[in-house]
């Protein structure tokens, strides 16, 4: 079967993750693709759920920097408390 060249880009620590993930697998990320590929192919479909996870939603992530930013700067009050024990 003749092979395809492809290339995208892809964010540089994503990259590296994922390279090391796919070591640990014994895969190289090229295996790791060609699965991918081959399963959407199958199924019809992306192999996996997608969402959007409300974690990452914007209105959250600039809630996270305030209190952030609140705590650095020692505006936030951080109490300690007891652990509860079930």
């Amino acid at each position: 079967m003749a092979q395809a060249m492809i290339n995208f880009r892809m964010d540089e620590e994503l990259k590296r993750d994922m390279e090391k993930i796919c070591k640990d697998l014994g895969l190289s990320m090229t295996t790791a693709f060609t699965i991918f590929a081959k399963k959407m192919t199958r199924e019809k479909r992306i192999p996996f759920d997608v969402s959007v996870d409300s974690f990452y939603s914007e209105s959250n992530m600039m809630y996270l920097k305030q209190v952030i930013n609140d705590i650095e700067s020692g505006k936030a009050v951080l109490a300690e408390h007891e652990l509860i024990e079930e």
